[in-house]
C-alpha cells in the first residue's frame, strides 16, 4: 500500500518496533522480503540494547539481528536494501551518542557480514549510523571511513537542524575526499 501511495523506502526493525512493540527477528525478516517484493528500498534498523554492550556483544547482536532480518534477501537484492545503525542506548530522548570508533567498530563487523553475503554477486549496501546524531558530534560521526551516511533523529525535526548537521557532515566528507 505504501508502494501504491508514492512511498520508495521502507523502514524495518526499528527498536521501538522492537522492544515496545515486540517485534521478532523473523518478522523483520519477512517484512524486508515484503517490502522488497513491493519494489521498495528495505532500510533494516539493527542495535543492540544496553545490556548487550556491557557485555561486550554489541558486534553479535548486530550481525545477528542483519543476518536474519536479510535471511531471505537474494545477494544480488543486496542493493536495494541500506542498513541502519541505532544502538537502542543511544538513542531516544536522554539517549547518550555512541562514540566513533565504537560505531566504527560495529560498522566494520556489520560491513563483514554484509561482504559475506553479497559474495561476489551482489552489491554491498550503505551502513547508515543513528544514535543521537547532531550538531556537535556529527562531524567526527561522519569523519569515520566506516560510516557511510547519518541516520538523523532528533536533530532532524525542524528543517534548520537538519540542514546544518547535513552541511556540517558534507563538508566533513568533502575534506576527506581531497
Amino acid at each position: 500500500m505504501v508502494a501504491e501511495c508514492g512511498a520508495t523506502m521502507a523502514e524495518l526493525g526499528h527498536s521501538e518496533r522492537r522492544h515496545t512493540i515486540g517485534e521478532t527477528d523473523e518478522e523483520i525478516g519477512r517484512k524486508v522480503r515484503a517490502a522488497l517484493d513491493a519494489g521498495l528500498i528495505a532500510l533494516l534498523c539493527v542495535g543492540e540494547t544496553g545490556l548487550e554492550r556491557q557485555a561486550g556483544a554489541a558486534a553479535e547482536a548486530n550481525v545477528r539481528q542483519l543476518k536474519l532480518g536479510l535471511r531471505d534477501v537474494a545477494a544480488d537484492e543486496l542493493g536495494r536494501c541500506i542498513v541502519a545503525y541505532e544502538p537502542v542506548w543511544a538513542i531516544g530522548e536522554g539517549g547518550v551518542p555512541c562514540s566513533p570508533a565504537d560505531a566504527a567498530a560495529v560498522h566494520g563487523a556489520l560491513r563483514a557480514a554484509l561482504k559475506e553475503k553479497a559474495g561476489g554477486a551482489g552489491t554491498v549496501p550503505p551502513v547508515l549510523y543513528g544514535g543521537s546524531v547532531n550538531l556537535q558530534n556529527c562531524r567526527e560521526l561522519a569523519a569515520e571511513p566506516e560510516i557511510d551516511g547519518l541516520f538523523i533523529g532528533r536533530a532532524a525535526w525542524r528543517a534548520g537542524g537538519l540542514l546544518a548537521v547535513a552541511e556540517a557532515a558534507l563538508a566533513v566528507r568533502r575534506a576527506m575526499a581531497g
